[in-house]
């Protein structure tokens, strides 16, 4: 039986080489026009790639399109519309563009979705009535283009087939719009995004934002150099409370009897992130190469850029690396503490011989 070829062959085969820097673990639904290659030169840079280098050498702010859950009660979609819109305090907008304003517009936006929940006939107890999603930006984003561009992601993404409403909030420093949309389409289908769907949609909010001349990028975290995972908000949350997660104590359990034996238990993933991370830097370099050899003074400059970022990424370091790391010198620490102490001890018995004496 034949075994297929590993996962980085496939990439090196099917993309453009600079695509492989940018290019996600679960493939979009479509190609992005950055992953399309000159027929005439498929090995160089397209005006979209270039495009792409230049903003993530240039660190374009980065959009989050996040899942922040599901609705799957009629009881839970109206507590969940009434708390983004402040009680009918904001006004809401829905897929045909209409306002929904204050408590009688919230009560009729509730009212309708209800009766159309009441409909479904076909929908399992546990199967959603909406999917809830969040569109930001960093501090400092024109909140007014935020706005137009998730209301433009909503109508591209679903205005056809499912209805949605969204809702602006700016009680927080990063303005960001959630956009709730019903899981039944018009066609029959329910809405369920995986992996390669978030992305497609981070990179069409991202493209909306530049269209408003807001400077975006939806790039995965190891084209920064990234690997480490965000951690979940549950997990964010035990942790403010004082709680250690499963996640901490198991992993800590681990590391802490690795340090104590001496030896590092092998994790063949561990590997296969540091060599994924060796390509992408070296892609960011042959690339930086061949600018520079255009002769072309905007060519050579991002040249240097490419070559600084690629500098300036941070250290291939995994949760379990930084662990390690915090209780070596937790141990160091306490160690040098301890001889300190033998130190001080002896010290004092030497003074109390002398006084003897």
């Amino acid at each position: 039986m034949s075994r297929r070829p590993s996962r980085p062959t496939d990439l090196a085969s099917e993309l453009p080489a600079i695509s492989y820097v940018w290019e996600t673990p679960n493939r979009r639904p479509r190609r992005a026009e950055w992953d399309i290659p000159d027929p005439a030169a498929p090995g160089r840079l397209t005006p979209a790639m270039r495009a792409k280098l230049e903003r993530i050498v240039r660190r374009a702010p980065e959009v989050m399109v996040k899942i922040t859950g599901r609705t799957k009660s009629v009881a839970h979609l109206r507590s969940h519309l009434a708390y983004i819109t402040r009680n009918g305090e904001l006004d809401a907008e829905t897929e045909q563009g209409a306002t929904q304003a204050g408590r009688s517009g919230l009560k009729d936006l509730q009212q309708r979705w209800e009766d159309d929940a009441g409909l479904d006939d076909k929908r399992r107890r546990d199967a959603s009535l909406s999917v809830n999603i969040i569109l930001s930006m960093p501090a400092g984003t024109d909140a007014v283009g935020v706005k137009n561009s998730a209301r433009a992601f909503a109508i591209e993404t679903f205005g056809y087939n499912h209805d949605y409403v969204f809702v602006q909030h700016l009680d927080n420093k990063h303005p960001h719009v959630h956009l709730t949309v019903r899981s039944l389409g018009q066609n029959g289908k329910r809405l369920n995004p995986r992996k390669a769907d978030l992305q497609a949609w981070r990179e069409r909010f991202a493209g909306e934002l530049r269209l408003r001349g807001i400077a975006a990028e939806a790039t995965p975290r190891r084209t920064r150099g990234r690997v480490r995972k965000a951690d979940r908000g549950v997990v964010l949350a035990m942790r403010k409370r004082k709680v250690t997660p499963d996640v901490d104590r198991l992993a800590r359990k681990e590391v802490l009897s690795e340090v104590r034996g001496g030896k590092t238990a092998k994790h063949p993933w561990d590997e296969q992130i540091k060599t994924r991370q060796d390509a992408i830097r070296q892609r960011y370099l042959e690339y930086a190469a061949e600018l520079q050899r255009s002769g072309v003074p905007a060519d050579q400059e991002l040249a240097r850029q490419v070559r600084q970022f690629v500098n300036d990424m941070p250290a291939v370091e995994t949760r379990r690396h930084v662990l390690k790391n915090e209780l070596s010198k937790l141990a160091d620490t306490r160690r040098r503490g301890a001889e300190q102490g033998v130190d001080a001890q002896r010290r004092d018995e030497k003074r109390g011989d002398e006084r003897t004496r």
